[in-house]
């Protein structure tokens, strides 16, 4: 069923989840993308970025044993919670703006499937059953990812670098400068590059060494525990950077 993921557990955590979720659902087509697709997964530390096409809106009976699908796997296998999947309606799928059926942060919520993720689906989707990504879904345009990419650090990002509090937490450390990264580099040359090469480029940057490192080092090495003047510091120097890397990439 999949045949370029090679981690033992993930091939048998993604076979499961197939299984589960098409007795819950009309499962048409079951697609990866992220870090899985790209090449840059590392197993307990990456979600699992999927996206399921199914033949039918979900009712919701089918909504409540899809919940429970979702909250048993993880119970069976530890890598189930950052497993992350949206369910695309068969002939919904054109609208990029539309929302879908989504598990993620371990519940179900509705939410579009953005012009990022589609794009990565196109150009590197893993197809693990049904029909290929590339055709299913639609093409997404150089301007409708540059568009989305810039709202999405005008109207989500910069107002959230005014909020010191969140810049503590990792996961506001790490997606706020691979973020950052990422989209320079997209609205640059139209190119998706990985968190790995994003760590690269904000090297290039300038960005700071140590919240590079610590980046790196939870993501790539070993985990260790960080004092509380540390994540000020970093949370700090992190908020700053990407602030300031913001106003510059949309002169603003």
């Amino acid at each position: 069923m999949v045949r370029l993921v090679t981690d033992d557990d993930v091939v048998r955590l993604l076979g499961q989840f197939a299984a589960d979720v098409g007795r819950v659902l009309p499962l048409v087509a079951l697609w990866a993308h992220g870090s899985l697709a790209c090449g840059d997964f590392v197993p307990g530390r990456s979600d699992l970025d999927l996206v399921a096409l199914i033949g039918a809106p979900a009712t919701s009976e089918q909504r409540k044993d899809l919940g429970r699908a979702h909250e048993a796997l993880i119970r069976e296998q530890p890598l189930a919670a950052g497993l992350h999947c949206s369910y695309m309606v068969l002939g919904e799928q054109a609208d990029p703006g539309r929302q879908h059926l989504t598990w993620a942060h371990q519940e179900l919520f509705e939410r579009p499937v953005s012009p990022v993720s589609r794009r990565e689906l196109q150009q590197a989707g893993l197809r693990l059953l049904g029909p290929a990504p590339a055709i299913a879904l639609p093409a997404v345009s150089d301007a409708e990812l540059a568009a989305y990419i810039s709202g999405d650090l005008r109207d989500y990002w910069l107002p959230n670098t005014a909020r010191p509090d969140l810049w503590i937490r990792d996961i506001w450390v790490d997606l706020g400068m691979l973020t950052l990264a990422r989209a320079q580099v997209t609205l640059r040359d139209g190119r998706l590059i990985t968190k790995r090469e994003a760590l690269d480029v904000l090297a290039r940057m300038g960005a700071p060494a140590r919240v590079v490192g610590d980046i790196r080092e939870r993501r790539y090495g070993a985990a260790l525990a960080a004092s509380e003047e540390w994540l000020a510091e970093r949370g700090e120097l992190a908020r700053s950077y990407v602030r300031l890397g913001i106003g510059r990439t949309l002169g603003v």
